[in-house]
């Protein structure tokens, strides 16, 4: 049983609500608009799920290599790591990588050849900037490209994906409406690279917390977080989202809170108090969509 919770842990599954969250936006808000398919969005959800675990496990191999994520790191100050903690092989890591890779391109190629073969390209572009975040030639998250591609992975990529999915076809308002989410998922890597702005200079890792500085960082950060509840706001009151959009101000309290705590202090756990943030935004948006589509 220790072993299946210490891939279990591995694996951070409690991440995968951003894919989930993600999926669901581009096919609630395809709802809004058109049919709707449950086992295309189940088959969507679980090839993004596969793919996020992918990257995770290989994240942690290469980060563990590379001496970024080490016993004294901050990240396994909070959380469990069992690779750090020698509970499990580095190379069944990369291995138990590979086949949650070789799922979600599966099912990937399964619904390209139903829905199109552009779904083929996006999971392309998906699959060499997971694997290569960390994974040398590139390595570009140890460049200070990480954010971006979080940003565009798990916004505009994977909310259009999920759109055409179910419509056939891209949508302008799919893009708009994934820009706010996309930022957010980006923050939680900021967020996190924010706290561990000393470890990450002595690993010879740069990131976009460190080209900001501990002092201009959480501003930024605050900028970010303000900007994609702004953009919900007005996307609700102009297009193209509906009105029911605005019951994403319901996350307002849990916002100011991590704000006043981030200008304050960057805590230990400012990426998984960002990752909660981007969770209720999320979910309330999806619910809205939702709403809009039923009522």
């Amino acid at each position: 049983m220790s072993a299946y919770k210490n891939w279990f842990l591995a694996m951070r599954p409690w991440s995968f609500t951003m894919s989930a969250i993600s999926v669901s936006v581009g096919a609630a808000l395809a709802a809004t608009h058109g049919p709707f398919s449950w086992p295309l969005y189940l088959a969507t959800a679980i090839a993004m799920m596969a793919v996020h675990g992918g990257v995770n496990l290989m994240n942690d191999f290469f980060d563990y290599r590379s001496g970024v994520d080490m016993e004294e790191a901050a990240t396994t100050q909070y959380r469990p790591h069992p690779l750090v903690e020698g509970k499990i092989y580095p190379m069944s890591v990369l291995w138990v990588s590979a086949l949650l890779f070789s799922l979600g391109v599966g099912l990937g190629l399964y619904l390209a050849y139903l829905r199109g073969w552009e779904i083929f390209w996006i999971g392309a572009v998906g699959v060499i900037a997971g694997v290569f975040y960390t994974a040398p030639p590139f390595s570009y998250k140890y460049k200070a490209w990480g954010e971006l591609s979080v940003f565009l992975m798990w916004g505009p990529l994977a909310v259009e994906a999920a759109y055409f999915i179910q419509i056939g076809h891209f949508s302008w308002a799919a893009f708009w409406v994934s820009l706010p989410f996309g930022l957010l998922v980006a923050l939680v890597l900021f967020a996190n690279n924010l706290r561990d702005v000393e470890t990450d200079a002595r690993a010879d890792v740069k990131n976009l917390a460190m080209l900001f500085g501990r002092h201009n960082g959480p501003l930024v950060y605050v900028s970010m977080v303000l900007a994609a509840l702004v953009s919900i706001i007005i996307m609700s009151l102009v297009g193209p989202l509906g009105k029911w959009s605005l019951l994403v101000i319901l996350s307002l309290p849990i916002a100011f809170k991590l704000i006043r705590v981030m200008i304050r202090e960057v805590p230990k756990d400012a990426d998984a108090r960002t990752a909660q943030l981007n969770t209720a935004f999320g979910t309330l948006l999806v619910i809205s969509l939702v709403l809009e589509s039923v009522i």
